[in-house]
């Protein structure tokens, strides 16, 4: 299951939700992340 979380509070966001609004239903704020489930590695040469 994908899960969303609010870049300002951190607090997780039902997927469902983002589908009527892209706001964080607890702060308010704009900016909505999805999360990763592994990290990805960035190589450099």
């Amino acid at each position: 299951m994908t899960e969303y979380k609010c870049f300002n509070c951190h607090k997780t966001i039902a997927p469902n939700y983002i589908k009527k609004k892209v706001r964080c239903i607890y702060c308010g704020y704009k900016i909505i992340f999805k999360t990763r489930s592994q990290p990805s590695t960035v190589l450099a040469r």
